[in-house]
């Protein structure tokens, strides 16, 4: 995996979310973008969703207005970000799971058919802000998201070793 690369998740990935007890319900096939390495084992990265924000209807944009203009010192601020990819895209922070190579199915590609990696300096610097205050919240209140990324990593990190 490249750093801040865009990827295609394994099916196997997301029927390890639901077998660890976390929820995993999107159906769509969704890029990530693997943003940072952990700090336990440069193997696994923090992956986030990634969707097209033009697919979304008013009422969902607004909803999702509501978290991004939320006082910055509320966890739910970080939750989603907005940003250029290939296209105007919707970064789903707060369902930021922690993948290794052996669940990634296939790279997302860009306009030059290359693998997809975020170069805007500004983007990254603030999707890394945003992941690092849930990773700081998923540490005090383990697994607090719906798709237990303690348990996850717990699990990912043994298959490591």
């Amino acid at each position: 995996m490249f750093k801040n690369g865009m990827y295609f998740g394994d099916a196997a990935l997301y029927e390890l979310i639901r077998k660890l007890g976390g929820q995993w319900n999107d159906a769509k096939e969704r890029p990530i973008v693997c943003l940072l390495p952990a700090k336990e084992n440069p193997n696994l990265y923090w992956a986030i969703p990634v969707g097209n924000w033009e697919h979304r209807d008013e009422k969902a944009k607004a909803r999702i207005m509501s978290y991004l203009e939320s006082d910055t010192r509320h966890i739910r601020s970080c939750f989603y970000h907005l940003g250029k990819t290939t296209t105007k895209s919707i970064f789903f922070i707060s369902d930021v799971i922690p993948i290794t190579d052996k669940y990634i199915a296939r790279e997302y590609l860009g306009y030059n058919s290359q693998i997809y990696i975020i170069k805007n300096k500004h983007l990254i610097a603030e999707l890394e802000r945003k992941l690092k205050r849930i990773l700081s919240y998923e540490a005090v209140k383990k697994n607090y998201f719906r798709q237990h990324i303690t348990d996850i990593k717990t699990y990912l990190l043994q298959e490591l070793e």
